[in-house]
């Protein structure tokens, strides 16, 4: 090629900067990125961690089940600053077998549910408890036992939510996700200890059939016999703030679903009228926890976007926090001066690759910190 003059020179390399220019800052998903308001707070080398909550003295309370992995160290803890001190304390930790979910009640008590099962073994007979903790004297107040006919041999108590305006003591709610095919909630009077299982094997607890999921860059579609990725029924779940509404929503599905918790706590309801009274919100994410905020917004974790979403009293949907680091956040708490979230690699365990173990130490626990 000739040049005819200097200014015909110019031209070219300007417009062959340009060029280069416009293909150096090609756009990109913003998803991909972080939405910056995301802090990695602690890392763990040996246990991972699920269940969290937030106390009102500012502690942050985590629980380390042993269901996939047994581990040293507490399964029952505050965290900070790096280190972790076992809660309520030392001699409390051997009588958890495997705390998962957890909560706190309008009095600020703390309610700690063990799934009871344990690496190698399944599910420890007698071990499925639910546990109340007074954080303000580090005791535990009450141990409620889970049992048949209440559980099934496929029971898997996942995480539970607290009612005081119902029933003398109050009443907790629980979500039982099943190891199999038959999730449902599970009702605990707390003053008698009666236990009730509603809504069993219906749409609104089960996992949604040809449902398909992108988890950590592979898809994978529900498969009841051979699961090729974390699946189940009846999972995360939340309670209003004057605890008139429980929400609940299946692992294995992007719907959000509601009832009154007068109608799910009143044992003369038939179960005619339990399922009547349940309100299909709309679709969401696939997530596995929930955090209600004082306006009564729902937060909802999203494992596929890497995010946290913001369900409005108006059913609105947001997102309020999304970053590369949250693989898979699971148990979420509202703090004081934000959100709270344990990340989880359930994905990257063995059962989904051929017996491969793809996870990536270390295990991270992450602040998010919410727009005023």
């Amino acid at each position: 090629m000739m040049f005819k003059s200097p200014v015909t020179l110019a031209a070219f390399f300007s417009a062959s900067f340009i060029c280069y220019s416009a293909y150096a800052a090609d756009t990109i998903d913003k998803g991909s990125i972080s939405s910056g308001n995301v802090e990695i707070i602690g890392r763990f080398q040996e246990a991972q961690p699920s269940g969290i909550a937030a106390l009102p003295d500012g502690r942050l309370v985590l629980g380390f089940p042993r269901s996939v992995k047994d581990h040293p160290g507490p399964r029952l803890a505050t965290y900070a600053d790096g280190h972790l001190t076992p809660f309520p304390d030392s001699a409390t930790q051997d009588r958890f077998v495997s705390p998962l979910g957890m909560t706190l009640d309008a009095r600020g008590h703390l309610w700690v549910l063990d799934e009871g099962m344990l690496a190698g073994q399944g599910t420890v007979p007698g071990a499925q408890k639910l546990f109340e903790i007074d954080p303000g004297t580090n005791t535990v107040l009450n141990v409620l036992s889970l049992s048949a006919p209440t559980l099934l041999p496929d029971s898997h108590v996942n995480d539970v939510r607290i009612d005081l305006t119902h029933g003398k003591a109050g009443t907790a709610f629980i979500t039982d996700t099943s190891t199999g095919i038959h999730p449902a909630l599970i009702v605990v009077d707390l003053a008698s200890g009666r236990q009730r299982r509603i809504l069993a094997d219906t749409k609104p607890v089960m996992p949604e059939t040809g449902f398909v999921a992108v988890m950590d860059g592979r898809a994978a579609r529900y498969d009841a016999n051979h699961a090729q990725m974390p699946q189940g029924g009846a999972n995360g779940i939340g309670i209003s703030p004057d605890q008139q509404t429980l929400y609940w929503q299946p692992q294995t599905s992007r719907r959000l679903y509601s009832a009154p918790t007068s109608v799910l706590s009143d044992r003369t309801a038939t179960e005619k009228r339990i399922e009547a009274s349940v309100h299909d919100e709309g679709e969401t994410g696939m997530g596995v926890g929930m955090a209600t905020g004082p306006d009564g917004s729902l937060y909802i974790t999203d494992d596929e976007r890497h995010a946290i979403l913001r369900h409005a009293p108006d059913g609105t949907l947001s997102v309020v926090a999304h970053d590369p680091h949250m693989i898979e956040p699971d148990g979420l708490a509202y703090g004081k001066d934000g959100l709270y979230s344990t990340i989880g690699q359930w994905a990257r365990l063995p059962d989904f690759h051929n017996g491969k173990d793809m996870q990536e130490l270390p295990y991270i626990v992450v602040k998010i910190t919410l727009a005023k």
